[in-house]
């Protein structure tokens, strides 16, 4: 599969702007994150750009998320390997398909909450741009317990333990990969 087709799949189920955007943003971190990790940009970018694909069409039943996006790989004649396992394992609180495994996997699973969290820093600023944010200002938000206090910050977290990569780090990486992608971002 290609970026072209993981975009043009997502369009065709996900409609709303800012959803898809988030898409995006966790497809650049991704991107990045696999430079980091020695792994394969391409594969973990698509991985981003349709990890939440079905989302329009499952969240009212968390059970059936990524069950969907499954089925329609399916439909395109992929049915193995590192990306279907990802998709298996993204949702396995609900799904229960597969337990996670592999930096790809532990990437997603970190790097997730940390795009929206991110934007969140972003549109609370006076310019609401992703140029002005710095990693102090997300480290600043992170403490405050009520900004964004659904976000996990303990799943973010993770990326210490899961993929070896200092908590500071981990944002530098995800906000220049941001940064780098503003305007498809919309920030």
């Amino acid at each position: 599969m290609t970026r072209e087709q993981a975009v043009t799949l997502l369009h065709l189920h996900m409609q709303n702007a800012n959803l898809r955007r988030h898409c995006y943003a966790v497809g650049f971190a991704l991107r990045a994150l696999a430079v980091k990790l020695g792994g394969d940009p391409d594969t973990w970018e698509i991985l981003g750009i349709l990890h939440d694909a079905d989302w329009e069409e499952t969240k009212s039943t968390p059970e059936k998320h990524t069950i969907k996006t499954l089925e329609w790989l399916n439909e395109l004649g992929i049915t193995e390997g590192q990306l279907v396992h990802a998709f298996q394992s993204h949702n396995t609180r609900h799904t229960g398909l597969a337990e996670l495994e592999g930096n790809m996997e532990w990437a997603l699973e970190t790097v997730d909450e940390l795009t929206g969290f991110i934007v969140a820093v972003a549109l609370v600023r006076p310019e609401k741009k992703l140029e002005t944010v710095s990693v102090e200002s997300v480290l600043k938000k992170w403490k405050t317990k009520e900004f964004a206090k659904a976000v996990s910050r303990d799943q973010i977290a993770q990326c210490e333990e899961k993929l070896g990569i200092p908590l500071h780090e981990f944002i530098q990486i995800t906000l220049t990969a941001m940064q780098e992608h503003h305007e498809e971002l919309g920030l």
